[in-house]
């Protein structure tokens, strides 16, 4: 069971002295809270919780039915390899690639609540598989904010593939000696398919719940983790007003310019910045508007994509305090991620050739949130699955350097 830390005395102080200056802030400005209120809520409702509700419920009931071990066994010969995490991890970066935030913490504490990895495996999973979704990088910020779809791939390949560099450099997180290893039992003499039915089969045991209340409990946990992301997005909505109409950015922005001036870095990216740190959609759209040429616009949008914002903090801090994770790894990795997506942006994008410059004419009438589309994210999350399972058995393959469906024969004695 997860101890819970006792605060020392000034983090005790601090933070009710800010609680009670944010009470203050809310009651001389009601009506610029209730509009954001209301700005939030209609972010949740008409885009956050459609999308990921479908994901919640699915991936509780493929974890009762024991799908999700059947995926990490077939996965383990690519996921531990490269990224240092069990094979199950392939699962958390697949529907978290096509849902985003904050599906990919939620499964992770999920395997880390059921021991299906270590604290220091779930951390590093943690860090690279609670992604944005394509949802916002091209509905709200390339089309919404840019104006322009063609942007779209621009956005969301430097976020995934920044993503999986910072998810090969968190590999080096933690001890090695502290990690679980996978049990060698009779199952070594079995083949990758063979052992992943076993895993599915045991796992499925071990629930044991029927499918009636496997089902009512998937869809009562998806509710609650909805409503919760509902709380902190309509939260954060009013803390971002309060502190922009007290002035607060602009507060914090003053500094940072000082500091970056001697850089030859303009002041024009202060505000984006601060913007961004708070909240992810100000944050984009605030570079979209800034008076840079385009490429610093997109290099600005991808690091504030990739840091995700405060609100999004939260939410990772809330639903991994459930466990013994630690949040200062999530932390440093989205650092990580900003400075990544950023250099990936300045590669990648060529003002000469902007990208999906031929995109299909029939894309066109969908400009508005055409990624909306249950179908085109479910098609992304299976096509996202498939292909990892083949390159883990690709690994398994070239590991042990026999056929997968090859079995050992018994050799009579003589």
């Amino acid at each position: 069971m997860h101890k819970l830390r006792t605060p020392s005395k000034t983090g005790a102080y601090f933070l009710a002295f800010l609680a009670t200056l944010i009470t203050i802030a809310v009651v001389l400005y009601p009506e610029q809270a209730y509009e954001a209120s209301l700005d939030g809520l209609k972010l949740w409702w008409d885009i956050v919780f459609p999308a990921l509700l479908p994901f919640f419920i699915i991936s509780e009931i493929l974890m009762g039915l024991g799908v999700v071990h059947f995926i990490g066994a077939l996965l383990e010969p690519l996921m531990q390899p490269l990224f240092r995490v069990p094979g199950v991890g392939g699962f958390v970066m697949a529907i978290g690639l096509a849902s985003g935030y904050p599906l990919g913490a939620k499964i992770a504490t999920r395997l880390r609540e059921q021991n299906l990895c270590t604290r220091n495996q779930a951390e590093r999973l943690l860090c690279f598989t609670n992604t944005a979704d394509p949802l916002f990088m091209v509905g709200a910020v390339a089309v919404g904010m840019f104006h322009d779809v063609r942007l779209a791939s621009t956005i969301a390949a430097a976020h995934y593939i920044s993503s999986i560099m910072v998810g090969l450099t968190m590999r080096f997180w933690g001890q090695e000696e502290f990690e679980q290893k996978r049990p060698q039992t009779t199952a070594a003499n079995l083949n990758i398919f063979r052992r992943a039915l076993r895993d599915l089969y045991q796992a499925r045991k071990t629930d044991g719940r029927p499918i009636g209340k496997l089902l009512g409990d998937a869809v009562t946990s998806s509710m609650n983790t909805s409503l919760f992301i509902a709380g902190f997005i309509i939260l954060f909505a009013v803390l971002v007003k309060i502190m922009l109409v007290t002035g607060v950015i602009d507060f914090l922005a003053t500094p940072l310019a000082w500091i970056l001036q001697p850089l030859g870095i303009s002041s024009e990216v202060v505000f984006p910045l601060v913007s961004g740190l708070c909240e992810i959609d100000l944050g984009a759209h605030q570079a979209s508007l800034a008076p840079l040429d385009l490429k610093t616009r997109l290099i600005l949008v991808g690091a504030i994509i990739a840091w995700s914002g405060l609100s999004v903090h939260g939410q990772v801090a809330a639903i991994i305090s459930t466990t013994d994770m630690r949040y200062y790894p999530y932390l440093w990795s989205r650092i990580l991620h900003a400075i990544y997506a950023g250099l990936i942006t300045y590669i990648i994008y060529n003002p000469e050739q902007p990208a999906l410059a031929s995109i299909p004419s029939f894309w066109q009438p969908f400009n508005n949130f055409w990624v909306l589309n249950l179908e085109l994210l479910s098609a992304r999350l299976f096509t996202a699955v498939f292909g990892l399972v083949v390159l883990g058995l690709l690994a398994a393959l070239m590991r042990t350097g026999n056929k997968i469906g090859h079995r050992p024969r018994k050799v009579n004695p003589v």
